[in-house]
């Protein structure tokens, strides 16, 4: 048995297809989508992910901002150009790279940021509403979650997800979304962490299986069910010798692919799977932003 590959990068091709269509039509009313993003420092990953989401509003026809700050900036300057972005009428979303330098408060930064406008979804108020249901936000990673299962046939629906890893990011509000009582909903849902014990006994109870952890590889084929479906979000830096990557890393996810897939239905790939899905979902907030405006 070989799993299917679920790939990431096809699905959120189609979303963002979906995406420039939609922007085309508001458009036409005289709107233009707007993203905004607030840098701040040198970080390398921070730069390359700012960069990708920049890219990938200009293929879908969006409008784009980046502001770019130096690390020793400020708490009082920082808070300036987010209340800045707040009122630009022509930034309909934007979001504050993450993580910021050790200096700055973080939470008040996310407090800071309107609800209308915050298409991270990292605002108290929008997380606040979505174990009702009410309209809101959905968080970028756990809604591309959703959106891969979903896309490939894999409704959570009734299912039993285990989701590895409670982060306030990824773990946490997946297990809201997964819980609700509507569409990519309704799934019973084991929320497990550093504290549950026996992973692989709940492990072999999922007949979809999410690891969020940030741990290399720590979930083998012998620890899930056969014919399980397996989600990983986790992307990890591993080291290995120059003659075999020029870069001296390569990158892996959460769970053992090689074993995971002679025994599951369905995987994510690492990368190509929930990455893309991630940046894709980013857009889609914004487009409900500007249509919220239009």
């Amino acid at each position: 048995m070989s799993a299917k590959i679920i790939d990431g990068k096809a699905i959120s091709g189609q979303i963002k297809g979906e995406i420039a269509e939609e922007t085309k039509k508001l458009k036409g009313k005289g709107i233009v989508p707007g993203l905004g993003f607030i840098l701040v420092g040198d970080d390398p990953a921070s730069r390359t992910y700012v960069r990708m989401k920049g890219k990938a509003c200009e293929a879908v026809g969006f409008h784009s901002v980046t502001q770019k700050l130096p690390p020793d900036t400020t708490q009082a300057e920082l808070m300036k150009w987010v209340t800045q972005f707040n009122l630009d009428p022509d930034i309909s979303g934007f979001l504050v790279q993450l993580p910021l330098p050790d200096h700055l408060d973080e939470t008040e930064v996310i407090e800071a940021v309107d609800p209308n406008k915050d298409v991270d979804c990292f605002n108290p108020y929008n997380v606040g509403r979505l174990p009702s249901g009410r309209e809101a936000f959905a968080p970028c990673t756990p809604a591309g979650v959703i959106e891969l299962l979903m896309r490939s046939g894999y409704d959570p629906a009734g299912r039993h997800v285990v989701i590895v890893g409670r982060s306030s990011i990824v773990g946490r509000p997946l297990a809201t979304l997964l819980s609700r009582k509507a569409p990519g909903g309704n799934a019973t849902v084991t929320l497990c962490h550093s504290r549950s014990g026996d992973l692989t006994y709940f492990l072999k109870q999922a007949d979809i299986v999410v690891a969020a952890i940030g741990s290399p590889e720590m979930i083998h084929g012998d620890m899930i069910k056969p014919g399980c479906v397996v989600i990983d979000v986790g992307v990890n830096r591993v080291e290995v010798p120059k003659e075999v990557n020029e870069k001296g890393y390569r990158l892996v996810g959460d769970v053992h692919f090689d074993s995971a897939r002679e025994v599951a239905e369905a995987i994510t790939p690492v990368p190509g799977g929930v990455g893309p899905m991630t940046i894709a979902m980013l857009l889609k907030n914004t487009l409900r932003a500007a249509q919220r405006k239009a």
